[in-house]
């Protein structure tokens, strides 16, 4: 097979697209009939930034994602990648995807795997060799080169998916799901890897159920519901509240439900915890308590986690 040359249109590309944002759709809208899959998606995701696109089963998440990658055609709005409007197919060369179900054949091994992506991008088959080993060795998948994908574990299949994403180091990855099927171990060294190519410029989309794992490596996040951004920002910008959880006894029903004004109150019985509230509230919150003849015997107050306020988000959205 011939070597594939340096097409002469990449030159005018990089021209075009430096200095662009990574992401940026401006009321992309997607319709199926009558059901509104996304509505008005408009962000902005810059170049080496780890951006958090999270939301409930039936949000939309896939539904933009496929229309990023020009797998879907937007109803209306519009959307550009790299500069370049959504769909263009030298974008999609810059372009690395991890999707969230996906399959090798069992009888390949992991290098063959990644020369079929390899041609399949397509990348110079001078570089072929470069690309594999770095790739291997950045998922740490380099001592099972060449065994085959029927021996390996889902987590081993992951990992390989995460390594065919970075074939080509490209300047913007999509990654769905990508610690799903990894142990604490995996998890980190994908979160390592994540912030290694932040740090060279590329940027990543991550679809994640794992808010714990978000909030650790996401500049910045968006809440999609009901097919609509209803939240975005830093991390500082959204997890603004305290969590308090106090244990306490003597308390009627009528008396926490007074209490709900502290903030939204998940009552597990003895043990009331109180999303977004304000430290500077706790001691009033304690006064309250001891008022209506209840015994505190814990005060635990924390940082509000992403998880609360995802919680706590689509809590309100409902009303």
């Amino acid at each position: 097979m011939a070597e594939v040359a340096e097409k002469p249109e990449a030159a005018a590309f990089d021209e075009v697209a430096a200095g662009t944002p990574a992401v940026k759709t401006v009321e992309l809208t997607k319709r199926f009939g009558r059901t509104v899959a996304l509505a008005g998606l408009s962000m902005t995701v810059p170049r080496g930034e780890v951006f958090g696109f999270l939301g409930p089963n039936g949000a939309g998440k896939t539904t933009a994602v496929k229309l990023l990658l020009g797998l879907l055609t937007p109803t209306s709005g519009e959307g550009w990648l790299l500069g370049k409007r959504l769909g263009d197919l030298g974008a999609r060369r810059r372009i690395g995807y991890l999707p969230e179900l996906f399959r090798y054949q069992a009888w390949l091994s992991a290098a063959e795997v990644l020369a079929l992506h390899c041609e399949l991008a397509p990348l110079p088959r001078s570089s072929w060799k470069d690309e594999i080993r770095t790739v291997l060795d950045t998922v740490g998948l380099t001592d099972r080169a060449n065994d085959k994908i029927g021996t390996f574990s889902k987590g081993m299949q992951q990992r390989l998916g995460l390594g065919a994403a970075l074939l080509g180091e490209p300047e913007l990855v999509f990654l769905d799901e990508p610690t799903s099927a990894l142990d604490p171990v995996g998890r980190h060294d994908v979160r390592e890897v994540i912030r290694g190519l932040a740090s060279r410029g590329t940027a990543v989309f991550l679809n994640s159920h794992l808010l714990s794992e978000v909030e650790q490596v996401c500049d910045r996040v968006a809440v999609v519901d009901h097919g609509r951004v209803i939240a975005s920002g830093t991390m500082d910008d959204l997890l603004s509240g305290t969590t308090v959880r106090v244990r306490v006894t003597g308390l009627t029903q009528a008396d926490k439900n007074k209490l709900s004004g502290f903030g939204r109150l998940d009552d597990e019985g003895d043990s009331l915890t109180f999303a977004s509230l304000d430290a500077g509230r706790v001691p009033e919150l304690v006064s309250s308590i001891v008022a209506m003849g209840g015994r505190v015997y814990e005060v635990a107050p924390r940082h509000q986690t992403l998880e609360d306020r995802f919680l706590q988000l689509l809590e309100d959205e409902e009303k």
